[in-house]
């Protein structure tokens, strides 16, 4: 599981990088706990809780068909495609609440993604037979 492992912690970094930057709102705006009615932490907090919606499911799928031998190019192709949307998306809903190129293209790139995964994990199910 070399190339999902790159994946998931490119993911993970992602991760801290916007768990880091509700801390720093929340002590900004001295806010404990929920957003305190500041629309940029409640979005900052969309945009982390979003990735969490997502990414977890993609990469197990990532993992399931790297061990189900799919090909290199595949897995690496939907990995791409999974950070590469969910950064677009996180930049994307930083900067507005409504439509921007980042969320548009990174929600298209991670459902690509997920299909993609989706698929070849059936898949692998009916030419296993």
């Amino acid at each position: 599981m070399l190339i999902s492992g790159i994946y998931a912690g490119l993911c993970g970094v992602l991760l801290i990088v916007l768990s880091a930057r509700i801390i720093g709102m929340r002590r900004t705006y001295q806010v404990g706990i929920g957003s305190g009615g500041h629309e940029e932490l409640a979005r900052t907090i969309r945009v982390q809780g979003n990735f969490i919606e997502y990414t977890p499911l993609a990469l197990i799928l990532l993992v399931l068909a790297e061990l189900q031998g799919a090909s290199i190019w595949l897995v690496h192709g939907a990995g791409v495609l999974l950070v590469v949307g969910r950064g677009l998306h996180a930049f994307g809903l930083s900067q507005s609440a409504g439509r921007t190129f980042g969320r548009f293209y990174g929600t298209l790139s991670t459902w690509a993604s997920l299909l993609i995964l989706v698929l070849t994990n059936l898949s692998a199910f009916f030419w296993a037979r």
